[in-house]
């Protein structure tokens, strides 16, 4: 079980909605949005202010860290609670808010000691990056332990 997590930045990411829109159809353009990258499972969203929840159940790991970076990284939310979803082997994800100026060569090197190794970073946020260039700072980058990286 992950639970909570408060490391997005709300004026950072991919513009669904506009802060007054409600709600309800904030939600809906989170499962849309979650239906657009393929996520499978049987998966709930709630908006509360600047928060999403999460319920229901999904197939694996990855796609239980993949609704999280999906949710998380649109605008004008900070929060993302899965407190309540099944599914995932219960280990905890690992997450890394870009920097100004970082590279996923950059990063890799961070978690792997080897900035080659940028492309398990990519291959792990597909499809939610489409270049290995185009990340921005304040964008929450799901990063596979080494012996899940080909996940």
């Amino acid at each position: 079980m992950m639970g909570l997590f408060d490391i997005f930045k709300k004026d950072k990411g991919k513009e669904l909605f506009t802060e007054q829109t409600p709600a309800e159809k904030k939600a809906e353009a989170i499962r849309k949005e979650i239906e657009r990258h393929n996520i499978k499972g049987d998966i709930e969203v709630y908006v509360e202010g600047n928060r999403v929840k999460i319920k229901g159940s999904v197939p694996d790991q990855k796609s239980r860290e993949m609704l999280m970076v999906i949710t998380g990284n649109t605008k004008h939310i900070d929060s993302v609670d899965d407190g309540d979803l099944q599914g995932g082997d219960g280990s905890e994800g690992r997450f890394h808010t870009v920097e100004s100026g970082e590279t996923l060569s950059a990063i890799a090197k961070e978690y792997y000691g080897n900035a080659n190794d940028y492309m398990k970073i990519f291959n792990a946020n597909q499809p939610m990056l489409d270049d290995p260039d185009k990340i921005y700072p304040g964008q929450v980058l799901r990063v596979p332990r080494e012996e899940t990286a080909q996940a």
